[in-house]
């Protein structure tokens, strides 16, 4: 099976037309069909592009091996986890704040904004101290 022939095999898996499969790319429906046709060659920012969006497995889009998609994430949080390469106390600490009241991450908020401003005074000092 051809590249094009998976990126069609991909579209339709998805009940996806040629122009919504595209419009996600930010490729026309025409493109979209010389790719699948392989009159087009499918670019790899292309295919970077398909595998972001649909979550498709890049060795099987490229080569035909493995399984079409990789595996979804279960929730929002595994899915900024997975984005972000995050580890577990990364993750308890995203859990932690979400769960707490609109009141306390506020109270947060503000505490980390005067962090930032101070911190950002400093390296202004540091930086005229350093030349």
């Amino acid at each position: 099976m051809t590249q094009g022939e998976r990126v069609r095999e991909i579209r339709k898996t998805l009940n996806l037309t040629l122009e919504k499969f595209g419009d996600k790319l930010g490729i026309k429906k025409g493109a979209v069909s010389a790719i699948e046709t392989n009159r087009n060659s499918l670019t790899d920012q292309t295919a970077l592009l398909i595998c972001r969006e649909y979550n498709v497995n890049y060795d099987y889009l490229m080569n035909g091996e493995g399984e079409m998609f990789c595996d979804l994430p279960q929730t929002i949080i595994d899915e900024l986890c997975m984005q972000y390469n995050l580890d577990d106390l990364d993750r308890a600490l995203v859990e932690l704040y979400i769960g707490l009241p609109e009141r306390c991450r506020a109270d947060i908020k503000s505490e980390i904004h005067k962090m930032i401003q101070k911190l950002g005074r400093w390296e202004v000092k540091y930086n005229k101290n350093d030349k």
